[in-house]
């Protein structure tokens, strides 16, 4: 008899006829999926998984939340294009709603619509307010797709063409669990990482940089959290040499650590410049680069956004962030990733491949290695984990420079039952990877 082929590997086979190859499923058998509600999807052949990854930190709200899809629903059916040479209610809103929550005198957006605009915006407008051109990033970073954003982008494997941009260079990244210094505390950490910026800065580059910048906690870096000191040290390096200090909060912000709204919030720095994207408007593309009046008011040539400030995508973010400031996400993502990180914790003790658990609030990592003793990254096992989990209906993110760390980020809105659910089946699957390794 024929074996019948299913809904979502027909989707996926018309999928490879007519998209670009290398738009590739996380999946070797892709997940199909054709609906979602909180923070659950259902494939076409009718199967349910546990999101705990919430489209890369972008269904902050869960899939399909109501208010969002009001929202929208009825901006669209009001106006829905206006591009940004008209001004309109839903974007004002939208900028007043951000201000209100960023941190010190931050005022100023521009909106954009992906995480990578958000960020050539933030370099181009720090190049402008300091008329200097160098800009320092991170090892390990990740910043977008773009030509520039490329650049300051720190992974061979998302460096598909040599950089065309000149006047970056990279600091090393500020990584506890692989720093090559033996055992130190945070503010010796620190002062390592103070001082190799310092020489980047009078080594590599003209010593008047334009601008640091870093991701709070580096995402696909595989959630690398700094120790604790850290950015009030660079922000005030940077600074001293005449630069800005730009925070990327695309995947962190919006309450994702837990307590703040902003990632950089922790630790009592407030940026000149901010980027924000993912679960900004609950799903809805829309990035945001935001800083002082001073900063934003010294660009002063012409520019556009077709669709950035779009009407429908706005009303999605004044929906989100409503919500948001109801539920207090902040509050709920530090209860919930403490249930959360307590759970990896005793993954972690019962299996020794597990090397490293760390994150903030409903930012959660695990580093698996072949051995905890040598930290050897173990990439085979991060992808077995990853199927597994899959295997067990729950959808979960990898990450870090060799493949091998495990990210969580689910919906904010999570319930501490599915925190439970999603825990039970990870152990499930670790449990099966033990038994194949």
């Amino acid at each position: 008899m024929e074996a019948i082929a299913s809904l979502g590997t027909e989707v996926f086979a018309e999928q490879q006829k007519h998209i670009f190859q290398c738009v590739k499923p996380l999946y070797d058998e892709p997940v199909a999926i054709a609906e979602g509600s909180g923070c659950w999807v259902r494939d076409y052949d009718g199967r349910d998984y546990l999101d705990a990854f919430a489209g890369i930190l972008t269904t902050s709200l869960g899939h399909c939340h109501p208010a969002v899809v009001s929202a929208v629903q009825e901006q669209a059916a009001r106006v829905g294009h206006l591009s940004t040479l008209y001004v309109n209610d839903r974007q004002v809103e939208a900028a007043r709603a951000l201000a209100t929550i960023s941190p010190g005198d931050l005022s100023r957006t521009f909106f954009l619509n992906s995480g990578t605009e958000a960020i050539e915006t933030a370099l181009a407008a720090a190049r402008l307010h300091t008329g200097r051109t160098e800009i320092i990033a991170l090892r390990q970073a990740y910043h977008g797709r773009t030509s520039m954003a490329a650049a300051i982008t720190a992974h061979a494997e998302w460096r598909v063409l040599p950089a065309t941009a000149s006047g970056i260079t990279h600091a090393l990244s500020p990584y506890p669990y692989r720093a090559p210094f033996g055992a130190v505390s945070d503010e010796e950490l620190v002062e390592i990482y103070a001082r190799d910026l310092t020489e980047v800065i009078e080594t590599t580059t003209n010593g008047r940089p334009a601008a640091f910048i870093a991701e709070t906690i580096q995402g696909v870096g595989g959630y690398i959290v700094p120790p604790r000191g850290y950015f009030q040290r660079m922000a005030e390096i940077i600074r001293s040499y005449g630069g800005v200090f730009i925070a990327d909060e695309v995947q962190s912000g919006f309450g994702r650590t837990g307590g703040r709204w902003f990632g950089i919030e922790h630790w009592d720095v407030v940026p000149d410049i901010m980027v924000m994207a993912k679960g900004i408007a609950g799903g809805m593309p829309v990035g945001a680069t935001i800083a002082t009046g001073e900063i934003a008011g010294n660009w002063r040539g012409k520019t556009i956004s077709t669709f950035g400030g779009n009407p429908v995508c706005m009303a999605a973010m004044i929906a989100t962030l409503d919500t948001m400031r109801a539920e207090d996400v902040p509050a709920r993502a530090l209860e919930r990733g403490a249930q959360l990180r307590r759970g990896l914790a005793a993954l972690q003790r019962a299996h020794p491949w597990i090397g490293d658990v760390r994150g903030m609030g409903l930012m959660q990592a695990l580093e698996l290695v072949e051995d905890p003793a040598t930290k050897e990254p173990a990439p085979r096992l991060a992808g077995a984990l990853l199927n597994a989990a899959k295997d067990e209906g729950l959808l979960i993110g990898i990450g870090g420079l060799h493949g091998h760390v495990i990210r969580i980020g689910p919906s904010l809105l999570i319930s501490e039952g599915e925190v439970a659910e999603a825990l039970a089946r990870l152990g499930r699957a670790c449990a099966a990877v033990e038994v194949a390794r």
